[in-house]
């Protein structure tokens, strides 16, 4: 019988658009198409085998059409191996499809977008962990290419987060979360590119820091604030005694004017209900008797 194996059976959420998924990997796909047609002759013994095939298929009819029939679903795409060989076209789908009882193997690939945590990592007393949103582009490669494709792109997110956060200091990994999951996609695009999977964004979870330095970076913030706290007061006294500095020019060259300022003042004071009202005595007052002595 017909052998069917299935990938990316876990971790999955939307359909994608697979014209634009095919038309971005458009050389890769034909660069199989050209292998696929190189491999596929399959000598006489394999012509034989094929042609049994057939007649087993028409002898066994009905029975063999409901086994050998395969349909993929339009978020699957379908390799066949026919005596071990791709055959010409590369992957197939989604539709139904018909394979030779004991030389054909399909192997469905889903193309839908998964989703991984990568592990924690910490460096430098800050652990930092990340999502990662990947999906197949090119269904034959991720089928010829590599075993495992959903554990060897975990690990590599693993090991490209720990090699990227060595190269950051810690006020970057804190202050530029944006930059360090750009780099961290950019890099793992670049690794999963011959396994036919596109990395489509990654994001930094979470950026945990220890109780220690989160106090003493509380307590670092709060002398800070208290340093700006400090100079804004400085500046607003400086200039404060600076529009005093003006006003008193200005009533050092009119009596009259402190005068009147004397009369505010007094108007003030009695405003407020006090028992007690100090009368101010003219500087001119003083002034004459000033002169007397």
């Amino acid at each position: 019988m017909a052998t069917t194996v299935s990938l990316n059976e876990e971790n999955r959420i939307h359909p994608i658009n697979t014209e634009i998924a095919f038309g971005q990997n458009k050389d890769r796909l034909g660069g199989n198409e050209e292998e696929t047609r190189e491999t596929t002759s399959f000598g006489l013994c394999g012509q034989i085998l094929i042609f049994v095939s057939y007649i087993l298929v028409v002898l066994t009819c009905p029975v063999a059409v409901f086994y050998c029939t395969n349909v993929v679903q339009e978020y699957q795409r379908a390799v066949i191996f026919r005596l071990g060989r791709i055959l010409p076209g590369g992957a197939k789908g989604p539709g139904l499809f018909f394979i030779l009882p004991c030389i054909d193997t399909i192997v469905k690939v889903d193309l839908r977008t998964t989703i991984f945590n990568v592990p924690p990592h910490e460096v430098l007393t800050v652990t930092v962990d990340a999502v990662v949103y990947s999906r197949v582009i090119d269904p034959v490669a991720s089928v010829t290419k590599i075993n495992n494709i959903q554990s060897a792109t975990q690990l590599l997110a693993q090991t490209t987060l720990r090699n990227i956060l060595g190269t950051k200091t810690l006020h970057d990994i804190l202050t530029d979360r944006e930059g360090l999951a750009n780099s961290m996609e950019t890099h793992l695009d670049q690794g999963t590119g011959p396994w036919g999977v596109k990395v489509e964004r990654v994001e930094i979870k979470d950026v945990r820091l220890p109780q220690s330095m989160q106090r003493s970076m509380a307590a670092e913030a709060e002398a800070s604030r208290e340093a700006r706290a400090k100079v804004i007061a400085a500046e607003g006294e400086q200039k404060a005694s600076r529009q005093l500095k003006e006003a008193a020019d200005v009533i050092a060259t009119s009596p009259t004017a402190l005068q009147l300022r004397y009369l505010q003042t007094l108007t003030q004071i009695s405003a407020e209900k006090n028992s007690t009202i100090i009368f101010p005595v003219p500087i001119d007052l003083l002034q004459t008797f000033k002169q007397g002595h």
